[in-house]
């Protein structure tokens, strides 16, 4: 009903603005110009407008970068990502050089060349110095920028395995993340998803013996300064793990594996410290006390304050719960990362405990049937004792 009531409104709007547009028609003076070609007074009027726009244009890029170049993110915490932040500058710079240049003389043309009756435009049916110059120009800078980034692309995507990164698998579900460490062999044991059973979450393959030692973990914990090879699964459907502040992305696609590496160069703790984050984390909780003051005012729960950690998110939309796919990644010193590793249960240790809980459970199942079986057949032998005292009494 409201929908329809909003649509009458419209309706009834637009057919004011028409009929006021005819009263503006009628109240014209007889002798005004009513002819629909536009003459010395509409194509200055349109020249003024056509620069006082792209000024306004420019203040307003200006102001956009002044304001908004805070939401930028710091310096990128992986040791690849810096060549990933210079050309994405690099690209910024021509793009706005050249966007800069070309919009600003289209709109100053636009102003200097209005259309006047003394004057007559100059046809021109080619111009071979012209047509060399716009093409010539673009090639070259394209060449340079696609060679650049081919090289900057090779240099992040080929690992080098003479440096023997850590292996780490991330496996993708809706809507979740679980991160399987190759254990001491620095090495995974196969998996697939039709072995997914029980506590067996990512399907590996319990009679590969390099699978024994994996660690499997819903919180990723990197030693700063130790190259990682990542390789990623997906149970379902695609996803793509996003690691903002180290510069890496990469689709997780289901039925195949693909990888991506980089090596961490900022702990969580040196980052939080940084005063960029400092600055962010104080303009987040300012907000949030803000916000908590209404929430405590209607008799709701308050947020948290805010601190911040690094995460893994997914990157394609990939189902109602999309938002909430994320893991917390801990960035540490080789000596911490390898203390907490340590504590973790390797995967051959969770199967066992798993096949012993199986097994006592059913031999307490096998203890209590032959049990009730027993009881089964008692209960009729004593009621055929009783019955055959009763005919005798009888």
């Amino acid at each position: 009903m409201t929908v329809f009531l909003v649509i009458i409104v419209l309706a009834l709007l637009a057919v004011t603005g028409w009929q006021i547009s005819k009263i503006f028609q009628l109240s014209k003076r007889h002798d005004a110009d009513t002819s629909q070609v536009a003459n010395d007074k509409d194509n200055k009027l349109h020249g003024i407008l056509m620069l006082a726009f792209v000024i306004f244009l420019y203040v307003i890029t200006i102001f956009c970068f002044w304001e908004y170049g805070r939401f930028y993110l710091p310096e990128s915490a992986s040791e690849h990502g810096g060549e990933y932040d210079t050309l994405m500058f690099i690209s910024i710079a021509l793009i706005m050089f050249v966007q800069i240049i070309t919009q600003g003389l289209l709109h100053y043309f636009a102003y200097k060349y209005k259309g006047k009756k003394t004057q007559k435009a100059l046809f021109y049916a080619d111009n071979d110095k012209l047509e060399f110059i716009w093409t010539i120009i673009p090639v070259i800078v394209l060449a340079g920028l696609i060679i650049y980034g081919l090289f900057t692309w090779s240099d992040i995507m080929n690992i080098n395995e003479d440096e023997d990164p850590m292996i780490v698998e991330l496996y993708a579900y809706q809507f979740d993340w679980r991160a399987r460490y190759s254990g001491e062999d620095n090495t995974l044991g196969k998996a697939n998803v039709r072995f997914i059973e029980g506590v067996n979450q990512l399907g590996v393959d319990e009679s590969d013996s390099y699978g024994e030692d994996d660690k499997i973990v819903t919180e990723l914990h990197l030693p700063v300064g130790k190259p990682v090879l990542f390789k990623f699964r997906s149970q379902d459907v695609l996803h793509s793990a996003y690691f903002p502040f180290f510069r890496a992305q990469m689709n997780v696609v289901p039925g195949m594996i693909t990888q991506f590496g980089f090596t961490p160069t900022i702990t969580s703790e040196e980052m939080r410290e940084s005063e960029y984050m400092v600055d962010k984390v104080k303009s987040v909780n300012e907000e949030r006390n803000e916000r908590n003051k209404e929430l405590l005012a209607n008799g709701e729960p308050t947020l948290d304050s805010y601190e911040f950690d690094y995460f893994l998110l997914c990157n394609k939309i990939c189902g109602q719960a999309h938002y909430n796919m994320q893991m917390k990644i801990i960035v540490e010193s080789e000596e911490d990362f390898n203390a907490w590793l340590e504590e973790q249960p390797t995967f051959g240790s969770t199967m066992e405990d798993q096949n012993s809980d199986s097994e006592d459970s059913e031999a307490t199942e096998s203890e209590e049937v032959p049990s009730e079986q027993e009881n089964g057949t008692e209960e009729p032998q004593e009621s055929d004792a009783v019955a055959v005292v009763d005919n005798e009494q009888n």
